[in-house]
């Protein structure tokens, strides 16, 4: 990886951008670095990442059924320092 001091792409707040599928822009401990781009085209996931994804897409649902009614969204105790969302998709993870 190759590490960078330029301003324009030391500025992101994000852990990983991808730029045009050219290069990934990573921030670790405070430095920037330019990355080639991961290929994940040949990556074929097993059986429990898939149940896993599922799942995750069904918690995903939940929190924006409860997130979209706004009586739902009144009601639902959400977690300290958290938003309705990320307690909703926490929840629903723990309980299935």
């Amino acid at each position: 990886m190759a590490k960078t001091k330029n301003v324009l792409l030391t500025g992101f707040k994000v852990s990983k951008t991808v730029l045009e599928n050219q290069f990934v822009v990573k921030t670790r401990m405070g430095h920037t670095f330019l990355a080639k781009n991961p290929d994940m085209s040949n990556v074929v996931p097993s059986t429990p990442q898939l149940e896993e994804k599922s799942r995750f897409a069904a918690a995903v649902a939940y929190a924006r059924e409860i997130v979209n009614d706004p009586v739902r969204k009144q009601n639902y105790k959400a977690h300290p320092g958290s938003t309705v969302y990320h307690s909703a998709i926490k929840d629903y993870l723990k309980q299935r």
